[in-house]
């Protein structure tokens, strides 16, 4: 499965939650629920990804993790912020670059119509 066949499940899973949850939850909340519904699909997902740093061949454990992992390859990055901002897509961007993946979704649950707060990152290496 590609990353832009696992963007498209999870921009879907998502739309359906926040459609019955709304905004003013927790992104702990949002984060569970996505976890759910992405097993329940069937999909490798793992939750709070640690994220070493490796500098001059140590790996460092700088407390970096990933809200969602699916596949092993597709990032997910969940807010429950007032607006996204260019410290939420660098964090996002941070993931991507550590990890060697190519795409992410960074999801703000936080918006009256969940299309709004939807991005999409992409690590061109």
């Amino acid at each position: 499965m590609t990353e832009n066949e696992i963007s498209t499940i999870i921009i879907g899973l998502a739309i359906e939650i926040h459609r019955k949850l709304g905004p003013g939850l927790l992104e702990s909340v949002y984060k569970e629920c996505l976890y759910y519904k992405i097993k329940q699909r069937g999909l490798l997902v793992e939750k709070e990804k640690t994220m070493p740093l490796v500098f001059e061949e140590i790996k460092l454990d700088c407390g970096y993790r990933i809200d969602l992992l699916v596949e092993n390859k597709f990032v997910i990055e969940i807010k429950a912020v007032e607006s996204l901002t260019i410290n939420h897509l660098a964090q996002t961007l941070t993931y991507l670059k550590l990890g060697k993946y190519r795409l992410a979704l960074l999801i703000n649950f936080n918006e009256t119509l969940l299309k709004n707060g939807i991005r999409r990152v992409i690590n061109d290496f």
